[in-house]
């Protein structure tokens, strides 16, 4: 078990996550957003804060939600360097007694990821988390979203006390760049 453990934290620091926000032990399973209403989540959100993730180097981080048959459309938009880079994917509940646990996919036959939305108002804010189990440790991953490109600091200080009661380890959640954004999509 123990050789397992550092072999895996072997493996993620070599493929540079160093980012990543990794603990021992297994991911915490945290309340989902009760009777979500995946329709009105559709639509843009803009990064507000974030627990670091290797995939994520630019900034004015945005994603857009449409549904179709079942299945909901995301893209993921960044700008970095001056360029925008844009990633496509596919979410989709993993139970629909519990819709606000999705599994989204950007990549054929890559394994998919966790999206647990935790808390949203629809209209101003959602907090997202995601962990993956990895053999005696976890990465996971957190985002605290809004409509717009400033929250107010309240909502944000709310959304960050939701992961803590959660068992979620926030000492690495950091503010997204929301600045200088004008030449992202619409």
């Amino acid at each position: 078990q123990k050789r397992l453990v550092l072999l895996c934290l072997a493996v993620l620091s070599t493929l540079g996550v160093s980012a990543q926000t990794i603990h021992p032990g297994k991911c915490p399973e945290p309340p989902v957003q009760q009777n979500f209403d995946v329709p009105r989540y559709m639509g843009r959100w803009h990064e507000i804060q974030k627990l670091p993730a290797f995939f994520q180097k630019g900034k004015c981080a945005q994603a857009t939600y449409t549904l179709g048959d079942g299945v909901v459309k995301v893209v993921n938009d960044e700008l970095s360097d001056g360029t925008i880079s844009s990633i496509e994917g596919t979410a989709k509940p993993t139970d629909p007694s519990e819709p606000a646990k999705l599994e989204v996919t950007f990549f054929p036959g890559a394994p998919a990821g966790n999206y647990w939305v935790l808390k949203t108002d629809y209209d101003n804010y959602t907090l997202v988390y995601g962990c993956s189990n990895l053999g005696g440790v976890y990465a996971n991953y957190a985002w605290i979203l809004s409509r717009s490109r400033t929250l107010p600091e309240e909502t944000v200080a709310e959304l960050r006390a939701t992961l803590t009661s959660s068992g979620i380890i926030i000492d690495k959640l950091t503010d997204s760049e929301q600045t200088g954004c004008e030449s992202m999509p619409k």
